[in-house]
């Protein structure tokens, strides 16, 4: 059940910078415990560079990530730990490592992590496998597993802490319908069941639409809209005739959203930053404000 009142993860003015490029700028988010949030963007929003910093691999130059009430950036080597040891990610690839079984991957966690005897880990183990539906592939290595069954593996593993958030990137990356589908409906079983907060970075809009409570929209490192599943359903299907009605960045959403060629976003790159690009220069200031023509007629 959510509760709105107790968030288990708040980002305020989260501003990320490598160099002189700022990737994410004046980020505000907030997650509550057993919902999930959806985390969308074009390529290079800042999707990942803000997963992230959720999971304390990134210190943010300005502004805060807190899980659990923690400041991740106040916490030493030790505090670090033990708020990893509260949340699960489920990586892209699975990232199983491939000289270990199913469940020896399942198990390692619990064995770095905990003072359990063997027998007990191996119990819990089997219990995760059961959960994704696994359990008859525990003795496999992930060379002989399929992808979606490595995903399945990478997220037993991601559960065998219990834990009280769920990250997951790009869940479905690389899988067929039908299998990406079953992931999804993994997702929501898990967290009715168990309750767990789920942050899911995704641009795959059908597994979205499925999964999410509420939903994120990144573009170029601002979040332009954190609202209900709801919210974003009657954007994706605002009528063409009533577009002007909408504003910008809402018309931008849309586009996103229903994978529409023609739009905001295809329009933010025009002809000019492309010849400037080339010249490396003002062209308004070279020509005198008149065109340049970058075409040549062949005849």
């Amino acid at each position: 059940m959510v509760d709105a009142q107790n968030d288990i993860i708040k980002i305020e003015g989260l501003v990320k910078r490598f160099g002189d490029q700022t990737v994410l700028n004046g980020i505000n988010l907030d997650v509550h415990p057993g919902e999930t949030m959806v985390i969308m963007g074009g390529s290079g929003s800042g999707k990942s560079t803000l997963l992230r910093n959720m999971i304390g691999t990134f210190t943010p130059e300005e502004g805060s990530v807190k899980l659990f009430g923690e400041d991740l950036a106040t916490l030493n080597e030790q505090g670090m730990n033990d708020i990893r040891k509260q949340f699960g990610i489920l990586f892209q690839s699975g990232a199983l490592f491939q000289s270990l079984t199913v469940a020896e991957n399942v198990a390692l966690p619990l064995e770095e992590h905990t003072d359990l005897d063997a027998n007990i880990i191996d119990f819990m183990v089997k219990i995760k496998l059961e959960l994704v539906g696994l359990r008859e592939a525990a003795d496999k290595y992930p060379a002989q597993i399929s992808g979606g069954m490595k995903k399945r593996a990478g997220l037993a593993r991601a559960l065998a802490l219990d834990p009280k958030i769920l990250f997951y990137d790009e869940p479905s990356a690389g899988l067929d319908p039908v299998t990406s589908a079953s992931i999804d409906q993994l997702m929501i079983d898990l967290t009715q069941k168990l309750g767990v907060a789920s942050v899911v970075v995704t641009h795959e809009m059908d597994s979205a639409f499925t999964i999410a409570d509420r939903m994120a929209m990144l573009n170029k490192g601002r979040m332009i809209m954190v609202d209900k599943r709801e919210a974003y359903e009657e954007l994706r299907d605002h009528p063409l005739e009533g577009i002007d009605e909408l504003t910008e960045e809402q018309q931008l959403i849309r586009q996103f959203l229903r994978g529409d060629p023609e739009g905001p976003m295809s329009e933010s790159h025009t002809q000019n930053s492309y010849e400037a690009d080339l010249l490396g220069a003002d062209l308004s200031k070279l020509t005198g404000g008149r065109a340049i023509e970058t075409t040549r007629r062949v005849k």
